[in-house]
């Protein structure tokens, strides 16, 4: 298959060895507009996510980041490093967990671990790769753990590329 009609820097699915982990180079700040379109946009009217004096009287003081906006932001801050022009298809997320809360104004950073890895047993040009993304805050709290299951390409040869 050749690569010329999309960006690649991912990694095929050779590259992707258990117990591979990278550290993911773009960090990004949540911001309260964030927060607000994404929890609107997906029609949640929880107010501990839009109401900052009702979220200033419960045990977090201030209105949560809404951890689906969370989630979502993990995985793209992995896939310049991972899935860029590499991944045919995200199968699934399973065991996504949010140990800390997210605000606005957190700085998340996110690493990846590769934890299972097979050959596709229906698609000869293809792998399955089960990626468990951390994310931290700014003072290295992890705020959320989640694997994703993509079916990963196989690294093009010479006479495809």
């Amino acid at each position: 298959m050749s690569t010329d009609a999309r960006p690649v820097s991912g990694m095929w699915f050779e590259q992707l060895k258990v117990g591979t982990i990278v550290q993911h180079v773009t960090r990004r700040t949540v911001t309260e507009t964030d927060n607000v379109l994404f929890t609107t946009m997906t029609m949640n009217p929880a107010p501990m996510h839009l109401d900052a004096d009702y979220a200033s009287r419960t045990e977090f003081g201030k209105p949560l980041v809404n951890s689906m906006f969370t989630v979502a932001l993990v995985v793209g801050l992995s896939v310049p490093e991972l899935t860029l022009g590499t991944i045919v298809a995200q199968l699934g997320l399973s065991d996504v967990v949010f140990p800390a809360p997210v605000f606005a104004g957190d700085t998340i950073r996110v690493e990846t671990e590769v934890v299972e890895a097979r050959a596709s047993r229906s698609r000869p040009t293809a792998g399955l790769v089960v990626f468990e993304h951390r994310a931290y805050n700014q003072n290295d709290v992890l705020v959320c753990r989640a694997r994703r299951t993509g079916l990963m390409h196989r690294a093009p040869s010479e006479e495809s590329a």
